[in-house]
């Protein structure tokens, strides 16, 4: 995923995070034990005074307790299963394990194939019960394909844990099924109405955009909320009630070819290169004061022979200094906070291109990527249930992530579509996308629980 920033350094989250909750210090061990499971149920019992905790809670709260071990094995199982995004079968396996997982609990799975969107497709499961409908997102994959060197689950000391995709998303994956274990054994989930999807692509997704999400948007209908288990901006205190968008665009300009010692005369004109440099200074000027809007321009390529390639990605050029260029090409994106925002957006820069330099042309073309996930109302009502949930609970507060620091996610594709959305409930941690990629596992029942325990809430409204 595109994702939020991080905290300026490890050992200062862990400092803060300590300081939070009241957390003993980290103790170094060579490998997964039985002290790191005793570290998980130390941190269960630092939280603080709970707040209203109904009967009904409280055994949800003790079933979580009980699973620590259980869960903290299923996440290192996931990890060490290599499901970059390319990796079909790889993917299909991580979703086979958690399919078994739900088909354990209740739940009727089906897996959606991605032969028509060219991934490896996704794992659907289905609850239904007389409570309202609650959609939890999750995704299979990771940005580490077979390839990578990074690829083993490995304990860093007691607290910390390393992987690829332990924080995006695998942790997250995993706090949706333990809080729905917590919740039948706890005897709760027979009534409620849950549906979870756990996309194969949402590190790269399938093309074509609408048919690899239509799994995703066919579950949001008639659901009362989603809830999305990103890992967010790497701290349990915040969740995300917004993202931008993320929208791809292509801009083609051409001149006349000449001597260059015959450029910007009224026969020659200014030639392509000059006209793509006017535009994105143009595009800097009236755009980038807007706040939450970004967009940058990726690749360039420019002169007399452009070749870009079918992704737009790459490609090739060939020009000379003693020549005007005759075309350039370039693609960037483009993030927005609404769909008002984006639509603005678009428009400024289809009238910044009209605005051609003598004997230039110019054309732009939008792609449609992740909508923009905007700060509803309702939003906004669902993270002020799930921060009850959490001070009850004895955790703290929980308060929006700034959208800057927020990227796109498969929650943004259903979040117009449902009265609230909400991101960002996965695993803590750190530098995902990276081979240092690391999860606080002391956060995993503690989210664990706040997920579990609002998820029954908004089925008992």
């Amino acid at each position: 995923m595109t994702r939020a920033g991080r905290a300026s350094g490890w050992q200062s989250y862990i400092t803060r995070m300590r300081k939070f909750y009241k957390l003993p210090g980290l103790v170094a061990l060579p490998a997964l034990g039985a002290l790191v499971l005793g570290s998980i149920a130390a941190v269960a019992g630092a939280q603080k005074p709970a707040g209203s905790v109904g009967t009904h809670e409280q055994a949800v709260v003790r079933a979580v307790d009980s699973h620590n071990a259980a869960a903290l094995a299923l996440l290192a199982r996931v990890v060490n299963i290599n499901s970059g995004s390319l990796n079909f079968a790889g993917v299909r396996q991580v979703g086979d394990v958690f399919r078994a997982q739900f088909d354990s609990l209740g739940f009727t799975t089906h897996w959606v194939d991605g032969t028509a969107f060219h991934r490896a497709g996704h794992l659907v499961a289905e609850h239904p019960g007389p409570g309202p409908k609650l959609l939890l997102i999750g995704h299979l994959d990771t940005v580490f394909e077979p390839n990578s060197p990074f690829q083993q689950f490995r304990m860093v000391n007691d607290s910390t844990a390393t992987g690829p995709g332990v924080i995006d998303m695998k942790g997250g994956d995993v706090i949706a099924l333990y809080a729905l274990r917590a919740l039948k054994d706890a005897g709760l989930l027979d009534r409620m109405n849950v549906t979870a999807v756990f996309d194969g692509d949402e590190e790269e997704s399938g093309a074509p955009l609408n048919l690899a999400r239509r799994a995703l948007i066919d579950a949001a209908k008639g659901a009362a909320a989603a809830i999305g288990l990103e890992d967010g901006a790497g701290d349990p205190r915040t969740a995300v009630i917004s993202r931008r968008g993320d929208d791809g665009w292509t801009l083609r300009t051409t001149g006349l070819p000449a001597h260059s010692s015959q450029i910007f005369t009224p026969d020659v004109g200014a030639g392509a290169v000059y006209e793509a440099s006017r535009i994105l200074d143009q595009f800097y000027q009236k755009l980038s004061g807007e706040r939450y809007l970004t967009f940058n321009a990726g690749l360039a390529l420019g002169g007399t022979d452009v070749k870009p390639d079918s992704s737009g990605t790459e490609g090739s050029a060939a020009g000379k200094a003693n020549v005007v260029a005759k075309e350039m090409f370039v693609s960037g994106d483009l993030r927005t906070l609404s769909p008002e925002q984006l639509a603005s957006s678009r428009q400024t820069m289809r009238d910044i291109v009209a605005n051609h330099l003598p004997h230039t042309t110019a054309e732009i073309r939008f792609e449609d990527g992740y909508p923009p996930m905007a700060p509803t109302a309702g939003n906004r009502k669902l993270l002020s249930i799930y921060d009850r949930v959490s001070q009850d609970l004895g955790f703290g507060p929980v308060v929006a992530v700034d959208p800057s620091r927020a990227g796109a996610a498969d929650v943004s594709f259903v979040a117009n579509l449902v009265p609230m959305a909400i991101d960002g409930l996965g695993l803590s941690g750190h530098d995902d996308h990276t081979a240092k990629e690391t999860a606080d596992i002391r956060m995993l029942p503690v989210v664990t629980k706040r997920v579990a325990v609002l998820l029954y809430r908004l089925s008992n409204p």
